[in-house]
């Protein structure tokens, strides 16, 4: 009878790679079943507008041919009884929360990917079984618990647990050894392997190079020749090596910003300018609930023939006043940006973030004197827009009937790469836990 030791390695890693199923449609068929639960529906992004096109949609609708990323309208061509949901991302986020502590009872080295996917180390979890037990217990308990189907993939690395949790779903579970990567993934093209996109594979087939196996048969230097030093980890890849750790710091921010695509062509000023005020308010609330300060600020502008441009500019005290944000992108906005010439989407980034009480803010005279002044006006305004909303408080500039205006419904705002729900800082044992 085998022993609980002799199910994890004497050197190495025992990682799981945990991927919630349909997430947002799984999520609203736990809360409201009688309405969603076995139908075919989607999140749509702009449910009124039938140019919007779906989030996420169940896999009933799936099996009704409905993907991710095709427009409404031909979605409701498709598949004409598909019940469109508006996207609720403040409840989203809970539900995330609330699984990734499920999976913190089981090891403290969690590694949060998306509001829906983490990879969890459980190399040193031996007194909760073996791995394969560890993950039926998490997937059972999410689906007790949430409701929510799950698949997890359980490796010897973050590599191939990724790729083990992608290939059984819904609710998949499946072991993938560095053994089994001959076997299992050469035969499959170089897409299929976790981290290589579109123009990387089209860039492989230049090559001659279309399966993972003769990705792993190819020659370093020629891959190091073409791709640099990505070109040496393809070749591990390829053999399934992956030495990267389980990282359960959740670390700053390298930037924060938001864009809204807008629902007609702006050409005037005012109307410009009240789209970066929403987006400035709404990206220095961001910062401020992280305790972070910026430095530069870049702002994003796009035409209607979906040409897009950047343009930053580094400031030279770092802060985190929405104001001086908003000042920051409509100078930019003014200095590179014809006058009259139609605008299809804006936004905000801000970068070269730090902690703001590790930043050496120097104050001219003048500042000295008001930066106390608005600093406590904003922790004020922070205050009652936490407690009352975030349309509790407003300037007269930010009110109007454009989708910047949007930013500030937690329920419809995010993305599932937005991750401040989980830097937060908290107190307790589970960092996860409400």
């Amino acid at each position: 009878m085998r022993r609980i030791d002799d199910y994890y390695p004497k050197q190495g890693r025992v990682i799981l790679h945990i991927d919630m199923n349909a997430f947002y449609c799984s999520v609203h068929e736990a809360v409201e079943p009688e309405l969603y639960a076995g139908k075919p529906n989607a999140v749509a992004g702009s449910v009124e507008l039938r140019k919007g096109i779906l989030v996420t949609s169940s896999y009933a609708a799936r099996a009704r041919g409905i993907r991710t990323g095709m427009l409404v309208s031909e979605a409701l061509k498709l598949c004409p009884e598909l019940i469109l949901i508006r996207p609720d991302f403040d409840l989203y986020r809970q539900f995330s929360r609330r699984f990734m502590a499920i999976a913190y009872d089981y090891s403290p080295l969690i590694e949060a990917m998306s509001i829906d996917e983490t990879f969890v180390d459980v190399t040193g979890s031996k007194q909760f079984g073996t791995p394969l037990e560890i993950a039926e217990t998490i997937q059972r308990r999410i689906r007790g618990e949430l409701g929510l189907p799950c698949s997890i993939g359980i490796a010897p690395n973050k590599l191939l647990a990724k790729i083990a949790s992608d290939m059984k779903k819904p609710n998949g579970l499946v072991v993938l050894r560095r053994r089994d990567v001959p076997k299992v993934l050469w035969s499959k093209p170089c897409r299929d392997l976790y981290g290589i996109g579109g123009r990387t594979e089209d860039k492989l087939k230049r090559l001659n190079i279309r399966t993972i196996g003769e990705l792993a048969a190819a020659d370093e230097k020629l891959l190091v020749r073409h791709f640099g030093v990505v070109g040496s980890w393809l070749k591990l890849a390829a053999h399934g090596i992956d030495e990267s750790p389980v990282n359960p710091e959740q670390e700053a921010n390298k930037s924060i910003g938001h864009t809204t695509t807008l629902p007609h062509d702006l050409t005037e000023a005012a109307d410009v300018r009240r789209v970066f005020l929403n987006l400035a308010d709404q990206v220095g609330r961001r910062l401020r609930r992280q305790e972070l300060v910026a430095t530069t600020v870049q702002i994003t502008i796009r035409d209607p023939d979906m040409k897009t441009i950047t343009r930053s500019r580094t400031m030279d005290t770092p802060t985190n006043d929405y104001d001086v944000f908003y000042r920051e992108a409509c100078a930019l906005f003014e200095r590179h940006w014809t006058p009259g010439k139609p605008v299809r989407l804006l936004g905000i980034t801000l970068q070269s973030l730090v902690e703001r009480e590790r930043a050496a803010i120097q104050l001219d005279l003048f500042d000295y004197e008001k930066q106390p002044r608005k600093e406590q006006l904003n922790r004020t305004m922070d205050r009652i827009r936490d407690k009352f909303g975030e349309s509790a408080i407003l300037t007269l500039g930010m009110i109007g009937d454009d989708p910047s205006a949007l930013i500030r419904d937690r329920k419809r705002r995010g993305t599932s790469l937005q991750m401040d729900h989980l830097k937060e800082k908290r107190d307790g044992d589970n960092p996860f836990e409400e």
